[in-house]
């Protein structure tokens, strides 16, 4: 894992293979380790960065609200570290937001964009209203929040059948300090929306969603594609995709990587 510092706070990066940058930015509760059954395949032909998102994995916190904008600048400040000036991102959930806020801060710089099980959409009032109550929870019983948080990310059907991954996830997820998941929850409520880089960003851009996600609703997101070129890709199950569908994840996204 390679290291630097972005306002004084220490961020968490690896890089591995060459060629096209490919950036790939782990969701909430989550940290970079999310890819590492993926890096082997894709650094073959690419260049990958995985990044801690601010107050994730071993990237420090920067404040009591980490906003999608300084989760962006400070990809954006490894990407100047490695002098990257184009790079494809894809995000999961979480962190395709922060692609989404980098694709708008830094046009130029992208060269292609992949949501995983995200959404370009603002939290609507109802979720923000959640993300208050998550807070509260989080305060009052750190354990029991994230364990509980991690296991209504999968499909019900999936619950049983990956009991063992899921525990390596909430293993990992309860790494996540308590002021990095409110500093979280409080920059996801009031992040913007952006539906409209996904009709006029002039990048490759493609959506990934999960027909049974507990989290976001799999009709309600496919209207924010309507009238583009985004291409969609189905999966049959819940929000965490790069789990309950790792070959076909695999499939896709070196197939995306190709074309773009």
């Amino acid at each position: 894992m390679n290291q630097l510092f972005y306002k004084n706070s220490k961020v968490s990066y690896s890089d591995t293979g060459k060629g096209t940058a490919i950036v790939l930015l782990h969701g909430f509760l989550e940290n970079q380790t999310m890819w590492q059954d993926f890096i082997p395949e894709f650094s073959k032909k690419y260049r990958v960065i995985t990044i801690d998102l601010l107050g994730h994995g071993k990237t420090e916190c920067l404040g009591y609200i980490h906003s999608m904008e300084d989760n962006a600048d400070m990809v954006h400040e490894v990407l100047h570290e490695l002098k990257i000036r184009k790079a494809v991102l894809a995000g999961h959930s979480m962190g395709g937001y922060v692609a989404l806020a980098f694709a708008e801060l830094y046009p130029d710089a992208v060269k292609g964009l992949v949501l995983l099980n995200s959404t370009s959409r603002a939290d609507s009032e109802e979720r923000k209203h959640n993300r208050d109550r998550a807070i509260k929870a989080v305060k009052k019983d750190y354990t029991s929040f994230v364990r509980l948080s991690v296991a209504n990310l999968f499909s019900e059907d999936n619950r049983e059948r990956l009991i063992d991954e899921i525990e390596k996830v909430k293993i990992e997820a309860l790494q996540t300090p308590l002021q990095g998941i409110i500093a979280s929850l409080e920059g996801m409520k009031i992040r913007k929306d952006r539906e409209v880089l996904l009709h006029f960003g002039p990048y490759p851009k493609v959506l990934i969603l999960g027909e049974k996600d507990p989290v976001l609703n799999y009709d309600e997101n496919l209207d924010q594609i309507e009238n583009t070129q985004v291409q969609l890709v189905t999966f049959p199950d819940g929000h965490m995709s790069h789990i309950e569908n790792r070959q076909e994840l695999l499939r896709v996204l070196l197939g995306v990587f190709k074309k773009i």
